[in-house]
Protein backbone atom coordinates (compact mmCIF):
# COMPACT_ATOMS: atom_id res chain seq x y z
CA UNK A 1 0.00 0.00 0.00
CA UNK A 2 1.55 3.44 -1.12
CA UNK A 3 1.55 6.57 0.93
CA UNK A 4 -1.55 8.33 0.24
CA UNK A 5 -1.77 12.23 1.52
CA UNK A 6 -4.38 13.54 3.32
CA UNK A 7 -5.42 17.32 4.10
CA UNK A 8 -2.45 18.96 5.93
CA UNK A 9 -4.06 20.84 9.22
CA UNK A 10 -4.42 24.27 9.13
CA UNK A 11 -1.67 26.51 10.05
CA UNK A 12 -1.45 27.04 14.29
CA UNK A 13 -3.08 30.57 15.48
CA UNK A 14 -2.40 32.22 18.64
CA UNK A 15 -4.43 32.02 20.98
CA UNK A 16 -6.96 34.77 21.64
CA UNK A 17 -6.14 36.83 23.89
CA UNK A 18 -3.25 34.86 25.33
CA UNK A 19 0.86 36.13 24.78
CA UNK A 20 3.51 33.67 24.76
CA UNK A 21 4.00 33.75 28.38
CA UNK A 22 1.61 31.76 29.87
CA UNK A 23 1.67 29.12 27.04
CA UNK A 24 5.69 28.67 27.79
CA UNK A 25 4.70 28.54 31.72
CA UNK A 26 1.86 26.18 30.69
CA UNK A 27 4.35 23.72 28.97
CA UNK A 28 6.84 24.48 32.03
CA UNK A 29 5.01 23.05 34.31
CA UNK A 30 3.31 20.10 31.80
CA UNK A 31 6.99 19.18 31.84
CA UNK A 32 7.68 19.72 35.66
CA UNK A 33 10.41 21.82 35.28
CA UNK A 34 11.09 24.71 37.56
CA UNK A 35 12.19 28.14 36.42
CA UNK A 36 15.48 28.09 37.85
CA UNK A 37 15.75 24.22 36.19
CA UNK A 38 14.33 25.82 32.60
CA UNK A 39 16.76 28.70 32.96
CA UNK A 40 19.92 26.48 33.43
CA UNK A 41 18.72 24.14 30.87
CA UNK A 42 18.15 27.83 27.92
CA UNK A 43 20.94 29.55 29.47
CA UNK A 44 19.25 32.40 31.05
CA UNK A 45 18.03 33.34 34.61
CA UNK A 46 14.89 32.43 36.67
CA UNK A 47 14.14 36.14 36.43
CA UNK A 48 13.64 36.66 32.62
CA UNK A 49 12.03 33.03 33.13
CA UNK A 50 9.46 34.79 35.07
CA UNK A 51 9.04 37.81 33.69
CA UNK A 52 8.49 36.44 30.09
CA UNK A 53 5.75 34.16 31.80
CA UNK A 54 4.36 37.06 33.02
CA UNK A 55 3.87 39.32 30.55
CA UNK A 56 7.00 41.76 31.65
CA UNK A 57 9.46 40.84 29.32
CA UNK A 58 9.19 39.69 24.98
CA UNK A 59 11.35 36.98 24.39
CA UNK A 60 13.32 37.23 21.49
CA UNK A 61 12.84 34.42 18.46
CA UNK A 62 15.77 32.98 19.43
CA UNK A 63 14.64 32.56 23.48
CA UNK A 64 11.29 31.63 22.17
CA UNK A 65 12.87 28.50 20.44
CA UNK A 66 15.38 27.63 22.66
CA UNK A 67 12.73 27.28 25.60
CA UNK A 68 10.79 25.35 23.27
CA UNK A 69 13.54 22.92 22.63
CA UNK A 70 14.39 22.54 26.43
CA UNK A 71 10.56 21.71 26.96
CA UNK A 72 10.60 19.51 24.67
CA UNK A 73 7.60 21.21 22.89
CA UNK A 74 6.24 19.64 19.54
CA UNK A 75 7.48 21.15 16.11
CA UNK A 76 4.11 22.03 15.61
CA UNK A 77 3.39 23.80 18.77
CA UNK A 78 6.57 25.67 18.51
CA UNK A 79 4.82 27.86 15.54
CA UNK A 80 2.26 28.47 17.37
CA UNK A 81 4.60 30.09 19.86
CA UNK A 82 6.26 31.52 17.91
CA UNK A 83 2.51 33.23 16.20
CA UNK A 84 1.79 34.37 19.68
CA UNK A 85 5.03 36.17 20.59
CA UNK A 86 4.56 37.68 17.55
CA UNK A 87 6.86 36.29 15.21
CA UNK A 88 6.27 33.98 11.59
CA UNK A 89 6.26 30.29 11.96
CA UNK A 90 9.70 28.58 11.65
CA UNK A 91 8.65 25.31 10.95
CA UNK A 92 6.88 24.29 7.31
CA UNK A 93 4.01 21.92 6.79
CA UNK A 94 4.40 20.49 3.33
CA UNK A 95 1.87 17.83 2.14
CA UNK A 96 3.17 14.54 1.38
CA UNK A 97 2.56 14.59 -2.02
CA UNK A 98 4.62 17.71 -2.80
CA UNK A 99 7.84 17.05 -5.18
CA UNK A 100 10.04 17.88 -2.29
CA UNK A 101 8.88 14.73 -0.40
CA UNK A 102 9.79 12.11 -2.84
CA UNK A 103 12.73 11.20 -1.19
CA UNK A 104 10.87 10.89 2.29
CA UNK A 105 8.03 9.02 0.45
CA UNK A 106 10.46 6.39 -1.48
CA UNK A 107 12.58 6.04 1.76
CA UNK A 108 9.41 5.31 3.98
CA UNK A 109 7.72 3.01 1.61
CA UNK A 110 11.48 0.83 0.77
CA UNK A 111 11.48 0.61 4.89
CA UNK A 112 8.06 -0.75 5.31
CA UNK A 113 8.64 -2.97 2.62
CA UNK A 114 11.95 -4.14 3.71
CA UNK A 115 10.01 -5.12 7.29
CA UNK A 116 7.66 -7.97 5.68
CA UNK A 117 6.61 -10.51 6.20
CA UNK A 118 6.12 -8.89 9.48
CA UNK A 119 3.09 -5.83 9.89
CA UNK A 120 4.75 -2.33 9.45
CA UNK A 121 2.61 1.17 8.94
CA UNK A 122 2.89 4.65 8.55
CA UNK A 123 0.29 7.17 10.39
CA UNK A 124 -0.02 10.54 10.71
CA UNK A 125 -0.95 12.68 14.17
CA UNK A 126 -4.07 11.73 14.11
CA UNK A 127 -3.63 7.91 13.17
CA UNK A 128 -4.39 8.04 10.12
CA UNK A 129 -2.62 5.33 7.84
CA UNK A 130 0.08 6.84 5.06
CA UNK A 131 0.98 4.20 4.28
CA UNK A 132 1.17 -0.12 5.30
CA UNK A 133 2.77 -3.12 3.71
CA UNK A 134 1.33 -6.64 3.18
CA UNK A 135 1.80 -7.97 6.74
CA UNK A 136 -0.74 -4.99 7.31
CA UNK A 137 -3.08 -6.18 4.67
CA UNK A 138 -3.15 -9.79 5.67
CA UNK A 139 -4.20 -8.75 9.38
CA UNK A 140 -6.98 -6.40 7.50
CA UNK A 141 -8.26 -9.35 5.89
CA UNK A 142 -11.99 -9.82 6.73
CA UNK A 143 -12.25 -6.42 7.73
CA UNK A 144 -15.68 -4.95 6.57
CA UNK A 145 -15.17 -3.02 3.48
CA UNK A 146 -16.87 0.20 5.33
CA UNK A 147 -14.14 0.65 7.30
CA UNK A 148 -11.54 0.48 4.80
CA UNK A 149 -12.57 3.49 3.16
CA UNK A 150 -9.74 6.01 2.57
CA UNK A 151 -8.27 7.67 4.34
CA UNK A 152 -7.68 4.55 7.10
CA UNK A 153 -7.68 5.01 10.38
CA UNK A 154 -5.64 2.70 13.03
CA UNK A 155 -6.76 3.72 16.10
CA UNK A 156 -10.52 2.77 14.19
CA UNK A 157 -9.73 -0.13 12.28
CA UNK A 158 -8.40 -1.98 15.49
CA UNK A 159 -11.16 -0.71 18.32
CA UNK A 160 -13.96 -0.61 16.01
CA UNK A 161 -16.18 -3.66 16.73
CA UNK A 162 -16.87 -4.67 13.45
CA UNK A 163 -13.08 -3.91 13.03
CA UNK A 164 -9.94 -6.02 14.37
CA UNK A 165 -11.59 -5.34 17.99
CA UNK A 166 -13.36 -8.98 17.53
CA UNK A 167 -10.08 -10.68 16.84
CA UNK A 168 -7.95 -9.42 19.64
CA UNK A 169 -7.27 -12.17 22.22
CA UNK A 170 -6.38 -9.88 24.80
CA UNK A 171 -8.48 -6.97 23.46
CA UNK A 172 -9.25 -5.13 26.97
CA UNK A 173 -5.82 -4.86 27.90
CA UNK A 174 -4.79 -3.82 24.16
CA UNK A 175 -7.66 -1.52 24.01
CA UNK A 176 -6.50 0.30 27.81
CA UNK A 177 -2.91 0.64 26.34
CA UNK A 178 -4.44 2.84 22.93
CA UNK A 179 -6.42 4.92 25.04
CA UNK A 180 -4.16 5.57 27.60
CA UNK A 181 -1.44 6.16 24.84
CA UNK A 182 -3.97 8.77 23.09
CA UNK A 183 -4.94 10.24 26.41
CA UNK A 184 -1.15 10.91 26.74
CA UNK A 185 -1.14 12.39 23.51
CA UNK A 186 -4.28 14.39 23.74
CA UNK A 187 -2.99 16.29 26.83
CA UNK A 188 0.43 16.85 25.31
CA UNK A 189 -0.30 18.31 22.11
CA UNK A 190 -3.96 19.88 22.42
CA UNK A 191 -5.26 18.76 19.30
CA UNK A 192 -9.14 19.08 18.86
CA UNK A 193 -9.00 16.39 15.97
CA UNK A 194 -6.83 14.18 18.24
CA UNK A 195 -9.56 14.35 20.91
CA UNK A 196 -12.56 14.04 19.06
CA UNK A 197 -11.02 10.59 17.66
CA UNK A 198 -9.74 9.42 21.07
CA UNK A 199 -13.35 10.50 22.29
CA UNK A 200 -15.16 8.39 19.13
CA UNK A 201 -13.35 5.22 19.46
CA UNK A 202 -13.37 5.15 23.70
CA UNK A 203 -17.14 5.15 22.65
CA UNK A 204 -17.01 2.20 20.92
CA UNK A 205 -18.63 -1.15 23.08
CA UNK A 206 -16.70 -3.91 23.11
CA UNK A 207 -17.67 -7.11 21.02
CA UNK A 208 -19.91 -9.20 22.51
CA UNK A 209 -18.77 -12.07 24.15
CA UNK A 210 -14.96 -10.36 25.06
CA UNK A 211 -14.00 -11.81 28.11
CA UNK A 212 -13.44 -9.87 31.39
CA UNK A 213 -8.99 -10.96 30.83
CA UNK A 214 -7.61 -13.47 28.05
CA UNK A 215 -7.53 -16.97 29.28
CA UNK A 216 -4.36 -18.04 30.55
CA UNK A 217 -2.19 -19.90 27.78
CA UNK A 218 -3.31 -22.33 24.79
CA UNK A 219 -5.52 -25.65 25.03
CA UNK A 220 -2.59 -27.90 26.34
CA UNK A 221 0.14 -25.26 26.81
CA UNK A 222 0.92 -22.71 29.32
CA UNK A 223 0.78 -19.20 28.85
CA UNK A 224 3.79 -17.29 27.00
CA UNK A 225 6.28 -14.80 29.47
CA UNK A 226 6.51 -11.66 27.38
CA UNK A 227 9.27 -8.65 27.87
CA UNK A 228 6.49 -6.02 26.59
CA UNK A 229 2.56 -6.15 26.06
CA UNK A 230 1.56 -8.24 23.14
CA UNK A 231 -1.30 -7.87 20.77
CA UNK A 232 -2.71 -10.95 20.66
CA UNK A 233 -4.95 -11.73 17.48
CA UNK A 234 -6.80 -14.35 15.68
CA UNK A 235 -5.72 -14.97 11.93
CA UNK A 236 -7.28 -17.91 10.24
CA UNK A 237 -7.65 -19.85 12.90
CA UNK A 238 -4.35 -19.06 14.42
CA UNK A 239 -3.54 -16.52 17.19
CA UNK A 240 -0.70 -14.43 16.41
CA UNK A 241 1.46 -12.62 19.09
CA UNK A 242 3.10 -8.91 18.22
CA UNK A 243 4.94 -6.57 19.80
CA UNK A 244 4.53 -2.67 18.76
CA UNK A 245 7.19 -0.43 18.32
CA UNK A 246 7.29 2.66 17.53
CA UNK A 247 9.27 4.99 15.96
CA UNK A 248 9.41 8.71 14.66
CA UNK A 249 12.05 11.08 12.64
CA UNK A 250 15.07 12.96 14.70
CA UNK A 251 15.43 16.62 14.80
CA UNK A 252 12.58 17.08 11.96
CA UNK A 253 12.13 20.54 10.55
CA UNK A 254 8.70 20.07 9.19
CA UNK A 255 6.00 19.90 10.49
CA UNK A 256 4.41 16.52 8.28
CA UNK A 257 7.57 14.98 9.20
CA UNK A 258 7.86 15.75 13.09
CA UNK A 259 4.32 14.09 13.02
CA UNK A 260 5.01 10.82 10.99
CA UNK A 261 5.00 7.65 13.04
CA UNK A 262 5.91 4.56 11.75
CA UNK A 263 4.76 1.54 13.69
CA UNK A 264 6.11 -1.84 13.36
CA UNK A 265 5.14 -5.38 15.19
CA UNK A 266 7.52 -7.63 15.99
CA UNK A 267 6.50 -11.52 16.46
CA UNK A 268 6.74 -11.71 20.00
CA UNK A 269 6.98 -15.91 19.76
CA UNK A 270 8.61 -18.76 17.19
CA UNK A 271 5.26 -19.87 16.43
CA UNK A 272 4.00 -16.44 14.75
CA UNK A 273 7.70 -16.20 13.47
CA UNK A 274 7.18 -19.49 11.51
CA UNK A 275 3.96 -18.84 10.35
CA UNK A 276 4.48 -15.29 8.67
CA UNK A 277 7.31 -17.00 6.71
CA UNK A 278 5.40 -19.57 5.36
CA UNK A 279 3.15 -17.13 3.89
CA UNK A 280 6.04 -16.02 1.87
CA UNK A 281 7.88 -18.91 1.16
Amino acid sequence: MTIVPTGSAAPPAAPSGRGVGPLLRAWRERRRVSQLELALRADSSARHISFVETGRSRPSEEMVLRLAERLDVPVRERNALLLAAGYAPRYPETPLDDPSMAALREGVERLIQGYEPYPALVMNATYDVMAANRGIVMLLDGVPESLLVPPLNAMRLTLHPEGLAPRIRNLRAWRGHLLEQMQRQVALCRSEPLRALYEEVAGYPLPPGTPDEEPGGEPGGEASAYFALPMRIEHEGRVLSFISSVSTFNTPMDVTVAELAIETFLPADPATVKYLHSLVS
